[in-house]
């Protein structure tokens, strides 16, 4: 007999009744046979997309697209299989409702599960008995190497509690926030909950900031907002930017990896701050503070502004310029006139373009015309400049290609140019950034991005002007072949006639050999961007987001307490200093994570620094004490817990000379920000710093256990 859905231990027979599951079961197996049906059909299509031909332009844009959805889709019903499904709601009339990663729809029409981004979705998740969104009862799933091996109900109703004998309300969710860690986020889209989905299905529009302590299912909001977006809002799609997803640092990015692939989205770029910049990652903090306090709070557009702008100097005098047709004075109000023709915004290095289709513009009109009264053709007179050695000279000079890394060093080793392009600095401040040679710190960065954005790539504007080169003779080449053949006269349909439009000459141009370019998957812009940990951000990296994001919607998650260097204001007097006006505040209170043990002796920490944090209220118990000690009793300590738990993880926070292991993880209490562990050691937290920065690090470091805190200390 083939295995059902249900594998539920012998504890808990009352829930294996056929009037409990079995309607569950036959749908289960309605699903398993939709699944089947599906994926056979997904690999036919996606079979199908990759031997197609590729085409050009759109058409291979297009192609591309399909082979990429198709590949997702499959992954995931691949991965998943019945654990598509999250669990079911049944309505007030009586309407029962399969929640699932992803819609499923039956070939006879019947839907066997509704995404979980849906709208009709929307009260498993939300759905309290204060507002039970219109549902009699909730049903929601434990998944076990693909079965279930528990489930638990909630009954909003009268009507709800046929059925449902086997209630457990919250007791089974409570228990779960107690499960062993692993080294990736464990699966929490069946368990999230009403504070937290409302935040996630709020509209997209401005800055929405979600205010949370530890615990509180930051991480989980933000991550599932991101797919949650993308799905059901039009102007956020891939093709409008899509969505950047910010987290603080490489090992927060591979603890979540698995997240948003598990929620059936695949297409949202994530990555650090660092990343943004070529060698971003492997640049150092600034290691005197006064000089890295200076560089976070410059104003790094207007600075790098007025750089670039020092080398965009039309010249002062005219040019005689000689063309085939005839020798042409272009003289200083040419010159200006073409330096003021690229549109605002054009980044410096692509500009050139412009200045010439200027020049050719203002040079033509001054030919003299011909007998016919006509004078020669832009296109013609542009290329004639180009190889006018003198005149590009002159517009080099004038307008000279610039490299990012190097205006920026130049700001910092010739006090003339920074005097000139940051004159709010004093003397002193100016002589504290002077630097002779050296890596870039993390503090360089935003300056380094902000003159990559004004500038714009040089190797990438030089392959689109080769790309326009080639299309430009290709182009010529099949104007001359289709002049040849209509001037043949062959066809008495008048099909070769059509040779003589400029759209069809235009389409028979082979886009595929064009030159091409492999475009910076993080330049943006985006349509939207999630920060999470934002409230480390200093003034100059926010600016380093808002530069890929023009719309400045945004979804800003953190919390003021965990912030090592203070946070002055209220979030939206903060971010109204770094340019967001449109700023709306979700709260989160309720740790969900954190036992009440642990968070017991942690916020007396945080408040002695801050005494107005937001510490969110524990709303469960581990049973186990905070146990104290010295450093020497490290490996017991580890030893014991590793040999009572075979599963399960540990941090050791605050001893760089121990060795991890598989289990056993050895960080920072930087690094450790926006993970979590079941038992987390912390060694000699004393020596974390004084001030708000040891003790948000004491803070922080202390709430990253599930199960037990252990604090060794001297």
């Amino acid at each position: 007999m083939e295995a059902g859905a249900f594998h539920l231990p012998d504890d808990l027979a009352a829930k294996a009744t056929e009037q409990q599951i079995g309607a569950d079961e036959r749908h289960f197996a309605a699903i398993a046979r939709t699944l089947e049906e599906s994926t056979a059909e997904l690999e036919r299509r996606l079979d199908a997309a990759r031997r197609a031909p590729g085409g050009a332009g759109p058409r291979a844009l297009e192609r591309d697209q399909e082979v990429h959805h198709l590949t997702a889709r499959l992954r995931t019903l691949r991965r998943f299989g019945l654990d598509l499904c999250l669990g079911r709601t049944v309505t007030d009339d009586g309407e029962t409702r399969y929640i699932g990663r992803l819609g499923l729809t039956a070939t006879d029409g019947t839907r066997l599960l509704h995404d979980w981004r849906s709208p009709v979705s929307g009260p498993f998740f939300g759905a309290t008995h204060g507002d039970p969104m219109g549902l009699a009862s909730r049903r929601r799933y434990r998944w076990t190497r693909g079965r279930i091996t528990d489930y638990w109900d909630e009954v909003f109703s009268g009507e709800g509690l046929e059925g449902n004998a086997a209630l457990d309300d919250q007791s089974a969710f409570i228990a779960s926030l107690g499960a062993d860690r692993s080294p990736r986020m464990r699966d929490v889209l069946g368990t999230i909950q009403a504070d937290q989905d409302a935040i996630i299905r709020a509209g997209s529009r401005g800055a929405l900031v979600v205010d949370g302590g530890p615990g509180t299912g930051k991480t989980v909001v933000a991550l599932h907002r991101s797919a949650y977006l993308l799905y059901s809002d039009p102007r956020l799609s891939h093709r409008r930017g899509g969505v950047l997803f910010v987290g603080p640092h490489q090992p927060y990015l591979d603890y979540v990896g698995d997240v948003l692939p598990s929620l059936g989205e695949e297409g949202v770029q994530t990555c650090t701050l660092r990343d943004l910049v070529p060698g971003g990652p492997q640049a150092r903090p600034e290691a005197d503070p006064a000089v890295a306090a200076l560089k976070s709070g410059l104003d790094v557009v207007g600075v790098i502004d007025a750089a670039v702008r020092f080398y965009e100097d039309p010249p002062a005098e005219g040019l005689e310029v000689l063309t085939p047709w005839a020798e042409v004075w272009l003289g200083k109000d040419d010159w200006i006139s073409a330096f003021d023709a690229p549109p605002p915004g054009t980044p410096h290095n692509e500009a050139p373009e412009f200045i010439l289709d200027e020049l050719a513009t203002i040079l033509a009109g001054k030919h003299p015309e011909d007998d016919d009264g006509n004078r020669p053709p832009e296109a013609a007179v542009r290329k004639a400049l180009r190889q006018n050695a003198d005149l590009m000279d002159a517009l080099n000079r004038g307008w000279p290609w610039l490299d990012a890394a190097d205006i920026v060093a130049d700001l910092f080793s010739v006090p003339a140019y920074l005097r000139r392009c940051a004159p709010d600095l004093s003397p002193d401040e100016r002589r504290l950034l002077a630097r002779r040679g050296g890596a870039w710190t993390v503090e360089d960065l935003p300056l380094v991005d902000a003159a990559r954005q004004r500038l714009g790539d040089p190797e990438s504007a030089r392959r689109r002007l080769k790309q326009a080169a080639a299309i430009a003779a290709e182009a010529e080449r099949r104007a001359e072949v289709a002049a040849d053949i209509v001037s043949a006269d062959l066809d008495s349909e008048g099909a070769v006639a059509m040779l003589r439009g400029h759209d069809l000459q235009d389409a028979l141009i082979d886009e595929a050999g064009r030159p091409t370019s492999t475009p910076d998957l993080l330049a943006g812009p985006f349509a939207h961007i999630v920060v999470d940990e934002a409230q480390e951000l200093t003034d100059a990296e926010w600016q380093m987001l808002l530069l890929r994001n023009p719309s400045r919607s945004f979804t800003i998650v953190g919390d003021r307490a965990q912030a090592r260097h203070g946070f002055d204001g209220t979030w939206e007097q903060r971010l109204e200093r770094v340019g967001l006006d449109r700023v709306e505040l979700a709260s989160l209170s309720i740790n969900y994570r954190t036992p009440e043990e642990v968070m017991a002796e942690a916020e007396p920490v945080i408040r002695a620094a801050l005494p107005d944090a937001n510490v969110p209220t524990s709303i469960r118990s581990s049973g186990l004490p905070v146990v104290h000690g010295t450093p020497g009793d490290l490996h017991d300590v580890l030893d014991a817990w590793l040999a009572e738990n075979p599963e399960g993880t540990v941090c050791v926070i605050g001893d760089p000379r121990f060795r991890p292991t598989p289990r056993v993880r050895s960080l920072t209490p930087g690094l450790a920000k926006g993970l979590e562990f079941d038992l987390v050691v912390l060694v000699d937290p004393e020596r974390f710093g004084e001030g708000i920065e040891g003790a948000v690090d004491r803070y922080v470091a202390m709430t990253r256990a599930t199960r037990q805190l252990v604090v060794l200390s001297d």
